[in-house]
């Protein structure tokens, strides 16, 4: 089984993008993009994104290559109240928690706004 750290080191590409995406988006473009992220990658009947949508949508992602064992790791991750699949809530905390640069940039700049946007 892969570990996480195999797994993040993986996406480093991707999570330098978020502080460059939320100087050109602003915060409320940036939130509403990793919203729109979910619900690409959500089952639409349930609301939640779960090991089924994920493996499902990831193609989308360019993440085909991941293997099941790699798609339960990363939903485990971020499943904060245990349910086995991610509400948008978790998956926005988990995008966050992916990116450093983005933990380091944010924690000056989210408003009551951009929390509103995500549902907070």
């Amino acid at each position: 089984m892969q570990t996480l750290d195999n797994i993040h080191h993986n996406l480093v590409d991707f999570e330098d993008y978020f502080p460059s995406m939320i100087t050109r988006m602003g915060n409320e473009g940036f939130i509403w993009e990793l919203c729109n992220g979910f619900r690409l990658l959500m089952d639409v009947e349930k609301g939640l994104i779960t090991f089924e949508s994920l493996k499902r949508n990831c193609v989308l992602l360019g993440l085909h290559d991941l293997r099941d064992d790699e798609l339960v790791c990363m939903l485990m991750e971020g499943d904060l109240d245990g349910d086995g699949a991610l509400n948008q809530m978790e998956f926005c905390i988990l995008m966050f928690r992916l990116s450093p640069g983005l933990m380091d940039y944010g924690s000056k700049q989210w408003g009551v706004d951009e929390l509103e946007v995500m549902n907070v």
